[in-house]
């Protein structure tokens, strides 16, 4: 029997920024690449109409999953009581747009604490201050968690690299993060971008995480498409197979199509060229690797 093929889907960041109801037609985009799901950024209030997102989803034959979008004026971990209550408040509000859209998955930095582009300089943490901010992610996620209850909505907490935030940057920290907050709706989100920088053995990584991952990004070292950079999808795929992952699995390829010295590569980029065959042939790359590794 064959295994039951990987769920992947690509970032709506890939089409656009904010993605509006003017690109509902890019699902069709989505589904010629051969994708089961888009993961849409959370809305702002009054950005998308979400009945109307709903019925373009489901008339594509698209799932979804979420990206929440974290700042300094929501943050889980910040000293402010106000940015914690507003970060609470937010996540709540994930839920709820997860339960109106038909998403099951609301991942990212949920924790807060964000850093360099962000505008936050990194500096060293006192012990106190340490313990502070943990038990206030923790609370904070688990009262989220607890909101989020039997809905069947889960929050995926993204350990990012050291350049991001200053929180949860390896895969270690993010185990040990969810089982801090202990609880079935909270899980983890492992992105091989950030892997790549702070794990030093990626399929370890994965397998050491185990049944903790309930989503999963598929990015290259540097961010383009897959298959352009080094990391080994082989090996990635074989050790989600081995934790019997079956969740989705996300590709957020951003453009590199300006080279020139002093372009900031962190800079997001409209597209300036249709990029579906590049896309595809990504997505090619990744069901030949992971479907080898299924069926092992």
């Amino acid at each position: 029997m064959n295994a039951p093929r990987a769920r992947l889907g690509v970032i709506s960041m890939f089409y656009a920024r904010p993605f509006l109801g003017e690109h509902f037609a890019r699902f069709g985009d989505v589904r010629r690449a051969d994708l089961d799901f888009i993961e849409l950024l959370v809305p702002e209030p009054g950005e998308l109409d979400l009945a109307a997102t709903r019925r373009a989803l489901a008339d594509a034959g698209l799932g979804v999953v979420l990206a929440a979008r974290v700042n300094p004026t929501r943050d889980l971990a910040s000293a402010d009581p106000r940015a914690r209550e507003a970060g609470e408040r937010y996540l709540r509000y994930c839920v709820d747009i997860a339960m109106a859209l038909g998403a099951e998955i609301v991942g990212g930095p949920l924790y807060g604490a964000p850093l360099v582009f962000a505008g936050r300089a990194p500096a060293p943490v006192a012990e106190s201050e340490r313990a502070r901010r943990i038990d206030c992610v923790v609370g904070g996620l688990r009262a989220a968690s607890a909101y989020a209850g039997d809905t069947g909505v889960r929050f995926a907490v993204e350990p990012l690299n050291r350049f991001e935030t200053d929180m949860a940057n390896t895969t270690r920290h993010g185990i040990d993060l969810v089982a801090r907050v202990d609880h079935a709706a909270c899980g983890l989100l492992l992105d091989t971008f950030h892997m790549n920088m702070e794990d030093s053995d990626l399929p370890a990584a994965i397998r050491a995480a185990g049944a903790h991952v309930i989503h999963f990004q598929a990015n290259e070292n540097h961010r383009g498409f897959v298959g352009t950079g080094h990391v080994d999808w082989r090996g990635v795929g074989r050790a989600l197979a081995a934790i019997g992952y079956a969740g989705p699995i996300t590709l957020e390829p951003f453009r590199r199509d300006d080279e020139r010295l002093g372009v900031p590569l962190a800079q997001w980029r409209p597209p300036n060229r249709d990029e579906g065959p590049d896309l595809a042939a990504s997505v090619r790359i990744l069901r030949e690797a992971f479907g080898e590794a299924r069926g092992a």
